[in-house]
């Protein structure tokens, strides 16, 4: 029988052990920062959280795109509101990141 050092874990068993149990999405959070995917998973839920992070009338002229290194792209359906949503910007990158509870997006770009 292996060890866990031997199994490639490189910590005890011992070393695992918690002092008593851990909430479902606390584990879940440990597991996804511990193989660096929580940055990926929290730009997911802005995209699939858009509506609700800034409400039905920005989300019926605006739809993100993509996110790529913190840049929010978003489309735009018309100028005037793209001018609106620009000058909005800052208030709309604190609700994204007040809402997924990090800071995930740091500019916007508008198309």
């Amino acid at each position: 029988m292996l060890s866990a050092e031997r199994a490639g874990r490189g910590r005890s068993l011992k070393a695992r052990k918690h002092s008593g149990p851990v909430s479902l999405g606390d584990a879940l959070r440990r597991l996804t920062a511990s193989i660096g995917i929580s940055k990926t998973l929290s730009e997911y839920d802005v995209l699939t959280s858009w509506r609700e992070i800034v409400g039905e009338q920005i989300a019926k002229v605006a739809t993100p795109e993509r996110i790529e290194h913190g840049t929010l792209f978003l489309s735009v359906s018309t100028a005037p509101w793209r001018t609106e949503l620009m000058m909005r910007r800052l208030e709309i990158v604190q609700r994204i990141n007040h809402a997924v509870g990090r800071k995930v997006i740091k500019e916007i770009r508008f198309r």
